[in-house]
């Protein structure tokens, strides 16, 4: 897959995952959950996002044999070690991408999970798994062109695959 543009209002797609391509591809905020919620979300956009999930570290994680976050409808989150240890992808930081058609309300139900509120967002929990996920960094491309948030994470999704052995970040089971 090319990273230039599919047509001339839909932007090229990062070169890789690294934080300098993703900040280059026009992804910003690059703030860890607490620091989003310390400053009450607010500088998420209101509007449609793509957001990822970047860990700091590349070594492979230890993994908490309990989830902490919230539980939906009385859903466990927790996945088996085992299960977190074979969905991990060596060497790579994008361990979740997620569309928002509200980027901050979406961000905030994420941040809310977490930490154990019964939020709905089912998706992406394998995060809050590793033991470090509280240092891990949220950033965020707000759409301002004709694609839709949904599109340009598939996109996105489809491109880490591509690079990656046909293997999608680590907390993303399906799309």
């Amino acid at each position: 897959m090319s990273t230039g543009p599919a047509s001339a209002d839909v932007p090229a797609l990062p070169a890789s995952f690294t934080a300098d391509d993703l900040k280059a591809a026009g992804f910003m905020g690059w703030q860890t959950w607490s620091q989003l919620r310390d400053g009450n979300f607010a500088a998420v956009p209101s509007g449609p996002a793509v957001y990822v999930v970047f860990r700091r570290e590349t070594t492979n994680p230890t993994f908490l044999q309990q989830n902490p976050s919230g539980r939906f409808k009385g859903r466990n989150p927790t996945a088996s070690v085992s299960t977190l240890a074979e969905k991990w992808v060596s060497g790579t930081q994008v361990i979740y991408i997620g569309k928002a058609d509200v980027a901050d309300r979406r961000l905030t139900q994420f941040a809310r999970f977490g930490v154990g509120e019964p939020e709905g967002h089912w998706g992406g929990r394998f995060i809050w798994q590793l033991a470090d996920a509280a240092s891990s960094l949220v950033a965020w491309h707000g759409i301002t062109w004709s694609e839709t948030a949904r599109d340009y994470e598939k996109r996105l999704i489809a491109h880490f695959e591509e690079i990656h052995g046909g293997s999608m970040p680590f907390a993303n089971l399906r799309y």
